[in-house]
């Protein structure tokens, strides 16, 4: 797999059925709990490959809502990014930081 297309649709492939069948509020909440679980290994862990493993379920999981929503999430991704900051239109961005 080389871009987040395959990938969302290999998790479609996966897992689709299991999705569509928990609708986007359950799977949202499945997604938000990978993220505190990221957030948990990044705070109480000292194992990069434990914080590899988390992202991975993090992107996993936002493919699977994603597929259930219908939204292509590389197309998604590059539409609002592209190559520049979507606010200050620069390439590194060169926005304030907040």
């Amino acid at each position: 797999m080389t871009s987040i297309k395959e990938f969302q649709q290999l998790m479609r492939t996966l897992y689709s059925g299991r999705d569509i069948a928990r609708g986007p509020q359950k799977t949202m909440l499945w997604l938000v709990s990978e993220v505190g679980e990221l957030a948990e290994a990044m705070v109480k862990e000292n194992s990069l490959e434990v914080v590899r493993t988390e992202v991975a379920d993090v992107l996993a999981w936002l493919c699977s809502l994603c597929n259930v929503l219908e939204i292509d999430l590389e197309k998604s991704a590059t539409s609002k990014y592209g190559d520049k900051c979507p606010r200050c239109k620069s390439s590194p961005c060169k926005c304030a930081i907040r």
